[in-house]
């Protein structure tokens, strides 16, 4: 173990000597430390390790197993990637309540840092579109790795140019809806459309050209993909909802569902299933789980008689 001084300060580190080798220019011996390999005697500095390979975790506090990591993780949910620097309001790092005098401080410091955190109104659009996927992805219940698509999408239509002279708003829902078709996802574009701050048609507008320029890797619409959801909202028992799914799979399988509204028809698995067990599921709450009308679930009805058995 051996001390350097840097700054008027010491630090130890782990030394090591080379007994076979030599200094090529005077022949002296050769040490080895965790950064360099040098000479001895000249002091020449023969290898150099410019990547730290140490652990990046650090352990904060008295107790061992207490390990934290500089930052938070990377993200494209945000327009900075979640690089920028968060100021806080009422406490430091410590937990203490910070004076008056400090948060007005504080106050400023974020006025000033929110009006130079966009360097160009490309960023600005991009943060608010984000924004905008986020809002929407968080009040349909979809799960981080589909959020985070969405927002892939929302950036791929920014660098291609695909926002230029359209709806901010529309192109953020167009995105969600065209990441949930991909994933096939029993979303209906006029649960999205609810969500967005525009009309329903600029929305669908917004997903032909995702669609049209990027070229989605769209599935197509299933009522098997529609059940779970369904199901969840009508608060059916396992038993329904697992023998809905296999009709409306088996129904897929002999091409029954072609043509058809895929919401509607699995309402009317769900609804054929309840009944098959007994349990309470009239024909208006199931058709009002799938937007559609009562008819339809009795149409659709029909055309599972002969596989209810």
């Amino acid at each position: 173990m051996a001390t350097r001084e840097i700054y008027g300060q010491t630090f130890d580190e782990d030394v090591t000597s080379d007994q076979s080798a030599t200094c090529v220019e005077c022949g002296g011996q050769v040490r080895t430390n965790s950064m360099e390999t040098a000479c001895e005697g000249c002091g020449l500095l023969i290898d150099e390790q410019r990547i730290d390979h140490g652990p990046e975790w650090r352990n904060v506090g008295d107790e061992p197993d207490s390990q934290r990591r500089v930052g938070p993780p990377r993200t494209v949910a945000r327009h900075d990637n979640g690089l920028s620097t968060e100021i806080g309001r009422w406490r430091d790092g410590n937990g203490n309540q910070l004076a008056g005098s400090k948060r007005a401080r504080l106050s400023r410091m974020r006025r000033e840092h929110s009006r130079g955190r966009f360097g160009s109104k490309a960023e600005r659009n991009l943060a608010f579109g984000l924004g905008e996927v986020k809002r929407i992805a968080g009040a349909l219940g979809l799960s981080r790795s589909i959020r985070d698509q969405a927002c892939q999408l929302f950036r791929s239509a920014q660098s291609e140019e695909l926002l230029r002279g359209r709806s901010l708003e529309a192109m953020a829902a167009g995105s969600v809806y065209g990441t949930c078709r991909c994933n096939g996802l029993g979303r209906t574009i006029e649960e999205i459309a609810a969500l967005a701050r525009v009309n329903q048609q600029r929305v669908l507008n917004a997903y032909k050209v995702l669609n049209t320029e990027l070229g989605l890797p769209t599935q197509p619409v299933r009522p098997s993909g529609f059940v779970p959801r369904l199901a969840s909202e009508l608060g059916v028992s396992d038993q329904v909802r697992h023998r809905a799914q296999r009709l409306a799979e088996h129904s897929e399988a002999v091409e029954k569902t072609v043509g058809v509204r895929p919401s509607g028809f699995a309402a009317a698995c769900l609804y054929t299933s309840a009944q098959e067990y007994g349990q309470p599921l009239t024909q208006r709450a199931a058709a009002d789980a799938a937007n559609v009308v009562p008819k339809t679930v009795r149409s659709h009805q029909n055309k599972l008689a002969g596989l209810s058995h």
